[in-house]
């Protein structure tokens, strides 16, 4: 089960955060939380990919999804690859951007005009019927796989987990933005990144304004699902009441996502050991 995008594109989302990540500087914490061990460790990064490929493949094998593509009727083209790339929403257009300026005259190359052109659209012009089979000839590439791990970092992965740092979130919290980032982008509308931020810090601080981090990221997770709530293709948010929220609740708590960890999805059990 592949559930659907709601981002712009990367060209928007660098724009809001070279000017400021979010709704402000990224400043350095000296909390305990902000010192200790990130989502950029690799082993807790390794874990923030099965938790997503969880929710988004129904699978903790992430790396077997360098070749998925599907329309899966978002009103976003094509979604593709290990965080969902879209045809519609920007981020493709700049992987296969990236990828042909590092493999020049490799199998995706020739449909750049097409993925300017579709750009903003759910359209397939140009696309079809040979750009799934490349796509799918393009993973097996390591350059084209670095590059999906190189944009999912730089658009998603690394302003996520800066922006959590600099509120003293831990790795839960840390994933919580990830996910949401995501699924959601960081443009300007109610349901970005940004604004469920800004709906969370309306009601509670975090803990580099003093507030308490389990406080914060309930109310964070709060306005998650209110956001995931305004379209009718998220109206199961079972990827945080199950997958995120199980692990600050008292008997399970566990903001440094530290194994054995156990979650559900859509109703399927899944365990890091």
């Amino acid at each position: 089960m592949h559930t659907p995008h709601i981002r712009t594109s990367r060209r928007t989302l660098l724009a809001v955060i070279g000017a400021s990540l979010v709704t402000g500087p990224l400043i350095a914490t000296q909390s305990a939380t902000a010192a200790a061990t990130g989502l950029d460790d690799p082993a807790k990064k390794e874990i923030a990919m099965k938790l997503v490929s969880s929710a988004e493949n129904s699978s903790l094998d992430w790396k077997a999804q360098y070749g998925y593509i599907e329309d899966i009727g978002d009103g976003r083209g094509y979604t593709a690859g290990i965080i969902g790339f879209c045809s519609g929403t920007g981020d493709m257009l700049d992987l296969v951007e990236l990828y042909a300026q590092r493999k020049p005259g490799n199998v995706l190359a020739k449909y750049l005009p097409a993925l300017r052109d579709v750009d903003g659209s759910d359209s397939h012009d140009g696309l079809d019927p040979g750009f799934p089979g490349d796509w799918r000839r393009a993973a097996q590439d390591s350059a084209f796989q670095q590059a999906q791990n190189d944009e999912r970092d730089r658009v998603y992965f690394n302003p996520a987990v800066g922006q959590g740092k600099a509120d003293g979130i831990g790795v839960l919290g840390q994933f919580a933005y990830y996910d949401a980032i995501v699924m959601h982008g960081n443009g300007g509308d109610s349901t970005s990144f940004g604004s469920i931020r800004r709906r969370a810090l309306s009601s509670a601080r975090p803990p580099s304004q003093g507030g308490n981090e389990v406080t914060y990221l309930n109310a964070f997770l709060d306005a998650r699902v209110w956001a995931m709530k305004q379209e009718e293709a998220h109206e199961d948010t079972s990827r945080v009441d199950t997958a995120q929220r199980v692990f600050l609740r008292n008997r399970n708590r566990n903001l440094n996502l530290n194994p054995p960890l156990d979650w559900q999805v859509y109703g399927d059990s899944y365990h890091i050991g």
